[in-house]
C-alpha cells in the first residue's frame, strides 16, 4: 500500500468520556457466549467491553500507543501512516461519530439520504465542515482538494474506490459499518494514534450498559421497527442497536433474535413486530416510507405494546445511522428513560 509523507503537526486531542450503552451482537462466525454474563467475547487485558466481530477485531496496528510512523492493517490491506493525522476525511456517519468522540473535527465528511443530511445529534459539532458527496456517491475531486492526511471509510461502502482514495491520502477501511461499531471505533483510534483514548470511551460504555442491565425490572422483549421506502424492517442482532441491547442483557422477540441485520416484512404482516416495547422510526419522510399509513391501521393499533403505551418513536439518525460511541451514548440514555421510568 501507499505511504504518506505529508507533513502534519502533532495534535493533542483529549478523548471525550461517555456513558454509553451496548454491544456484543452476534456474528455468523462468532457465537462464543460467556454463560456467566450472556455476552459475546468478553474482553480482558484492560478492556471491559465485549466484541461483536472477531474478524474486525483483528484489524489495527501493533505500534506503541501514540507512536508514529505506524502500519495499520485494515479491510483492504495495510496502510503506512507517517505522522499523526491532522486533516481527516470521513466517508460514513460511523466514522464521523468516531472522530468526534475522540475530539477531532474532520475537514471533510459525507452526507446521507435520511431525514437529515447530517445526523442531527452531530450537526452542531460539524458546522462549517466541507462535504465530499454522499455515502453512496463520493466526490473524489472534493476530497483531493481538502488535502487530507487520512481517509476513513469502509470496504462495504467504497471498496471499488479504495485505490483512488489511497492515491490521495492514507486510507483505512473497516470491513463494514453497523454491528462491529466498537471494533471500528478501535480501528479509527489506532489509525489516529489514540487507541488508549478509544479504549477508555468503550470501557465507560461497558459500565453504562451494565448499569442499565441492573436497573431494568424483569425481562422485557424489545422490538425494533424501521420503515423504509418500499420495505419494512425488523432489526436483528447484527445491527448497532442489536449489539447495544445484547450488551445490556435485554431480550428480543424470537423473530428478531437472529444473527442477521434485519428481516423484511410486508406492511400486511405488521403484527409480527410485537414485543413488550416497540421502538420505531423511519428512514426519510414518514409519508414516503409508509409509517404514517401503518400507524393508522388496525394491525398497529392491535399490538400489545401500542395498547400499553409502550410503542415509542425514536430518532433514526441516532438509532440506525449513528454507528459510533456518541450515538450509542444517546441510545443508552433513551433506553434508560423509557425502560426504567
Amino acid at each position: 500500500m501507499n505511504s504518506s509523507s505529508r507533513s502534519t503537526l502533532a495534535i493533542a486531542a483529549t478523548a471525550l468520556s461517555f456513558l454509553l450503552l451496548t454491544s456484543a451482537c452476534t456474528s455468523g462466525t462468532d457465537n462464543d457466549r460467556d454463560e456467566s454474563t450472556g455476552k459475546k467475547d468478553v474482553a480482558t487485558g484492560g478492556k471491559a467491553f465485549a466484541t461483536a466481530d472477531k474478524e474486525t477485531a483483528e484489524l489495527g496496528s501493533d505500534a506503541e500507543p501514540g507512536v508514529f510512523p505506524r502500519t495499520v492493517k485494515h479491510a483492504n490491506g495495510t496502510t503506512e501512516i507517517a505522522e499523526r493525522p491532522k486533516r481527516v476525511v470521513v466517508l460514513d456517519t460511523g466514522e464521523l461519530d468516531d472522530v468526534l468522540a475522540l475530539g477531532i473535527t474532520p475537514v471533510g465528511m459525507v452526507t446521507t439520504e435520511g431525514a437529515n443530511a447530517v445526523p442531527s445529534y452531530l450537526a452542531d459539532q460539524v458546522e462549517g465542515v466541507d462535504t465530499v458527496g454522499t455515502i453512496n456517491e463520493l466526490d473524489l475531486e472534493a476530497i483531493a482538494t481538502l488535502e487530507p492526511d487520512l481517509i476513513l471509510g469502509s470496504q462495504l461502502r467504497a471498496d471499488t474506490l479504495h485505490d483512488e482514495l489511497e492515491s490521495i491520502a492514507p486510507t483505512v477501511f473497516s470491513i463494514r459499518p453497523g454491528f462491529p461499531w466498537k471494533e471500528n471505533f478501535i480501528l479509527v483510534g489506532e489509525a489516529l494514534g489514540m487507541e488508549d483514548e478509544a479504549t477508555d470511551v468503550l470501557n465507560d460504555y461497558a459500565k453504562a450498559t451494565d448499569e442499565l442491565d441492573d436497573s431494568v425490572d424483569g425481562n422485557p422483549t424489545i422490538s425494533l421497527v424501521r420503515f423504509m421506502p418500499e420495505r419494512l424492517r425488523l432489526y436483528g442482532n447484527k445491527s448497532l442497536i442489536g449489539v447495544i441491547l445484547d450488551d445490556a442483557g435485554l431480550a428480543r422477540p424470537e423473530s428478531q433474535d437472529i444473527d442477521e441485520l434485519a428481516v423484511e416484512i410486508s406492511p400486511e404482516n405488521l403484527d409480527q413486530a410485537g414485543g413488550d416495547y416497540v421502538f420505531y422510526t423511519s428512514y426519510g419522510d414518514p409519508e414516503a416510507t409508509g409509517e404514517t399509513t401503518a400507524l393508522s391501521g388496525s394491525q398497529w393499533a392491535g399490538l400489545p405494546a401500542v395498547k400499553d403505551d409502550r410503542a415509542i418513536r425514536v430518532e433514526d439518525d441516532v438509532w440506525f445511522l449513528g454507528l459510533g460511541p456518541i450515538g450509542a451514548e444517546q441510545i443508552v440514555d433513551d433506553l434508560d428513560e423509557y425502560l426504567t421510568n
